[in-house]
């Protein structure tokens, strides 16, 4: 077996890295392949149609305009695995239009006609029964046609501002008399339903889309004019925000200032009809200063990310068998709630969500809190929350209640800035202490600290987790969060929330790693160490659970690792840039992904050391932007019975039965095994609680 030393200075091919826009694309289609997926109940299918569009919107916003971004500053910039902005944006183009016709053929030729037997239909104007089209006449009357604005396009009026993922209809006019045409744009409202019911929504269901409704009456918008043609077109545009910041200014005023940016964009991409005029195609690339490779043809229906209307039905057989998050054994007994504080003295509790319930285990630890007057201060960070948020409510009573509240509310999450900016100001209101975290820096870390007095002595409780601090979410995102009176994480999070408030500048902890300074660091110790094991044959090996693997030098430990024998296991649900299997440099790494019911989101790390095994679990990607310009935190846990728990959870998510796909070393995933595991955890946990 290779030594440390050998293994290390050996050189590493050039080719080691997988381009990790490909593998995000990768990603989406094995979401589209439960889409796919016969086996799957009906709307099952169609809520992964509907998560496929969306997840792609959001690539494009960001990813797909971050290249774009880059390549106007005229920069050579490779990839990692060696490829320009150009090479990459032609590859990108090239897998997106592939699987958008595949996305398409699904639904148009396999899931729509299913639709159709069950009584749930999507149908064109031509296609209703008269008093249908009499019924829907007057619901554009009343409804539609006070909301619509045609614009029209000539020298005395520009071609109107687009916004991003709006529906938008290209109409050409012609007036009769001269003969001239005329181009105008009408905007699809997305304040109207996109699928308009034809009749009652009970054991059947039958939709119009909205814009067919619109085009049938075209004529109203242009009386004295002939409607020529229409077709429909959306937009894309750059949603990415980049806040300059100032120590002299406040963050708030810089965000809110972007914000309003936000909506115009430069286009990063076009989509349309197969049937769009190429004519009326050049105006609009003109017009929105777009080049022809920004435009994906869509067979069918644009933005199937709106067929969540249907999956909301009332139609459970169609459905997954419905579940309800059960309490966490030791926070309850019987029927009735038991004081978190006196369970964590007891010892720490490994919740896993949605599996066990949020609500009785994180939210009612802040809610206890918050009631408890033997409480004095309560510390959180707040990264993404729901909209009418118990946690936050929870916060405001508390410093309503004469309690010490410290918020870090981090509004540069993205996509939930205005959300989180109420957020920010509705708790100032309150009492709180709030601040917006560091210069330059996201604050992404899911900590909670609690500071309680007992027998004249203060006590602290803890949570940490992998998720965010949302009821909503914790109900669909699979995530871990450890309850614990640990005095050693304690002092960590004193220490933490005491960086985030003030101008401390610590970054070593006793229980954990903290971003930017301190996990990749500690991460790539940790794989060496285990190289250093495996070499003196000693137990060794890696278990990863994560989102996402991109960074370089960590996948390089892995590597090393590899030569020296090391057995690395990696659970990674989305982008992935390790190349696995690869003769002479990563032949015992295996990379699976698991995909299914649930979004598989919690991170967890697991070294062998020799005999004397470490968990970790945070909040924390393997990525740059977590690494580098995020504050994150790992914690190490310490606890027996939940680094059990830890080892069971990972030893059936990784068995080779499981339900999966396998990444090969080129770049290819494999679909293997055919147990669902998030369904044999919810039967284990149900029969747990039980």
């Amino acid at each position: 077996m290779p030594s440390e030393s050998s293994s290390r200075t050996r050189p590493l091919p050039a080719d080691r890295f997988l381009n990790r826009e490909v593998s995000w694309l990768d990603f989406n289609a094995r979401v589209l392949e439960l889409a796919e997926d016969e086996k799957l109940p009906l709307l099952e299918r169609v809520k992964f149609l509907a998560i496929f569009a969306s997840n792609l919107d959001e690539f494009f916003m960001v990813r797909i305009a971050g290249l774009k971004r880059r390549q106007t500053t005229g920069l050579t910039v490779r990839s990692p695995d060696g490829l320009t902005i150009r090479e990459q944006l032609e590859r990108v183009t090239r897998r997106t239009q592939d699987l958008v016709q595949r996305h398409a053929d699904v639904f148009i030729k396999d899931v729509a006609p299913r639709l159709e037997e069950v009584g749930i239909r999507i149908v064109h104007w031509p296609q209703l029964e008269d008093d249908e089209a009499r019924r829907l006449r007057e619901y554009f009357r009343d409804q539609v046609f006070p909301v619509l604005t045609p614009l029209a396009v000539d020298p005395a009026h520009p071609f109107p501002y687009i916004s991003g993922l709006s529906l938008n209809l290209a109409v050409s006019v012609r007036d009769p008399d001269s003969g001239a045409s005329h181009f105008a744009r009408v905007k699809v409202p997305n304040n109207v339903p996109r699928f308009i019911p034809v009749g009652p929504t009970d054991d059947t269901a039958t939709f119009l889309p909205l814009e067919d409704l619109i085009a049938a009456h075209l004529p109203h918008l242009f009386p004295g004019l002939d409607v020529v043609s229409h077709h429909l077109f959306r937009v894309t545009r750059n949603a990415d925000l980049e806040v300059e910041e100032d120590r002299d200014e406040d963050l708030l005023q810089a965000l809110e200032r972007e914000l309003a940016r936000r909506r115009f964009g430069p286009a990063v991409r076009l989509e349309v009809t197969e049937s769009m005029d190429p004519q009326i195609l050049d105006v609009l690339l003109s017009e929105m200063e777009m080049q022809p490779h920004d435009v994906l043809h869509v067979p069918g229906l644009l933005d199937l990310g709106s067929l969540w209307a249907l999956y909301d039905l009332d139609r459970p057989e169609l459905k997954d068998d419905p579940f309800v998050p059960v309490t966490h054994p030791r926070l309850s007994e019987g029927e009735t709630p038991k004081s978190v504080f006196a369970t964590l003295r007891e010892g720490d509790v490994l919740v896993q969500h949605p599996y066990y319930s949020f609500a009785t285990s994180v939210q009612r630890f802040i809610e206890q809190a918050a009631a408890d007057p033997q409480v004095l201060a309560i510390k959180q960070t707040l990264y993404r929350t729901s909209g009418d948020s118990p946690i936050v409510n929870a916060l405001i009573d508390a410093a309503e209640a004469g309690k010490q509240v410290v918020v870090l509310v981090e509004i540069k999450a993205r996509f939930d800035e205005e959300a989180n900016i109420t957020w920010a100001r509705s708790l100032e209101r309150a009492g709180c202490h709030v601040v917006y975290g560091l210069l330059g820096l996201k604050t992404h870390c899911k900590t909670a600290l609690v500071v309680r007095r007992e027998h004249g002595v203060l006590r602290r409780y803890c949570h940490i987790g992998t998720g965010n601090y949302n009821p909503k979410t914790a109900r669909t995102y699979e995530d871990l969060g450890i309850l614990t009176a640990d005095p050693r994480v304690g002092a960590d999070l004193t220490d933490l929330f005491n960086t985030l408030t003030g101008y401390s500048r610590q970054t070593n902890y006793r229980m954990l790693m903290v971003a930017p300074h301190g996990i990749r660091a500690g991460l790539i110790e940790k794989i060496r160490r285990e190289a250093r094991h495996a070499a003196e044959g000693r137990p060794s090996g890696i278990r990863f659970k994560l989102n996402s693997l991109v960074d370089e030098r960590i996948i390089d430990a892995l590597y090393e690792a590899s030569a020296a024998g090391v057995p690395v296991e990696l659970l990674i649900r989305g982008i992935c840039a390790l190349r696995p299997g690869v003769p002479g440099l990563s032949e015992t790494i295996r990379v699976r992904s698991i995909v299914g019911r649930f979004l598989e989101h919690s991170r967890v790390m697991s070294f062998t050391n020799g005999g004397d095994a470490e968990w970790w679990i945070g909040s924390s990607d393997l990525m740059h932007r977590n690494l580098d310009r995020r504050v994150e935190v790992l914690l190490r846990v310490c606890d027996d019975t939940a680094r059990r728990d830890l080892a069971r959870i990972l030893d059936e998510a990784m068995a080779p039965e499981v339900r999966s796909w396998q990444l090969g070393g080129d770049g290819s995933w494999t679909r293997t095994g055919d147990v669902d595991f998030q369904a044999e955890r919810l039967a284990e946990v149900g029969e747990h609680a039980g």
